[in-house]
């Protein structure tokens, strides 16, 4: 009898020590594939104009001079997907948190407005098949993405879905950090390894945010992925420990 309680409290003090481990979470990296800015101009003329390989990104309001100025922003998610299935197993694993880190810049562009502190918003498009383009700030060209294709084609009000409304404080350098609320857009896309795009507009009257695109080189857009397995292939593992162990212990005749 006395065997016997002391087996059960060894099994339940393993399950109440297993429990009080965190699921272990692992995180994925990734640079955008595609990005532009777009822009209407003062007078409107820059609206069928293209900037995908401009060094810059912009967020400016339709207040200012030069405005208004949005960016969309394509990364790959095949790399996230494989990577979470590889460690978890396939379609074991959950989104924890996804995030944007974007590197200001300055600029000597007179197309840009000067930089200024202010809140933009970030929505998930419905339609991600733009194209980059070659155009840049100092020559724009008309083979990719515009701020009249945008408007027309790209944005849907019905489908987009918005990934929350952001601070920017400010500044020529120094990286910004922005979690994206977890929508079932952003999360089945995650989790199918589809392409996701990401617009970026300005949501008051003052913001004029310039940061680095992917022809940068460096301080590149990165989208920062933090999957956790499933509470079920957790429990699965911990079965497994804990009958491991009383294993050992009844062969050593402890229990």
């Amino acid at each position: 009898m006395n065997s016997f309680f002391r087996g059960r409290s060894f099994q339940v003090l393993v399950l109440a020590c297993l429990a009080a481990i965190p699921c272990p979470a692992d995180t994925y990296i990734t640079n955008s594939i595609a990005d532009t800015f777009v822009a209407t101009g003062p007078t409107g003329k820059l609206s069928v104009s293209n900037f995908g390989a401009a060094g810059s990104l912009t967020v400016e309001s339709a207040a200012l001079a030069q405005g208004p100025f949005q960016s969309v922003l394509k990364f790959d998610l095949s790399g996230a997907e494989n990577h979470f299935n590889a460690e978890y197993g396939p379609g074991d694993w959950s989104i924890q948190s996804v995030s944007l880190q974007l590197t200001a810049s300055a600029h000597g562009n007179p197309i840009f407005n000067p930089v200024a502190a202010g809140q933009f918003g970030i929505s998930l498009m419905a339609n991600g098949s733009w194209v980059e383009g070659t155009g840049t700030g100092g020559r724009p060209t008309t083979d990719g993405i515009t701020y009249s294709s945008l408007t027309s084609t790209f944005i849907n009000n019905a489908s987009d879905q918005g990934l929350g409304t952001f601070q920017f404080v400010g500044g020529t350098s120094g990286t910004g950090n922005y979690n994206l609320a977890l929508n079932g857009g952003l999360t089945g896309d995650l989790q199918s390894g589809s392409d996701l795009s990401l617009r970026l507009y300005p949501t008051d009257n003052q913001v004029s945010y310039l940061f680095n695109s992917r022809e940068a080189g460096t301080g590149v857009p990165e989208l920062t992925i933090v999957a956790t397995p499933e509470p079920g292939t957790l429990e699965l593992g911990v079965t497994g420990m804990v009958l491991l162990a009383v294993w050992k212990r009844r062969c050593r005749g402890e229990v």
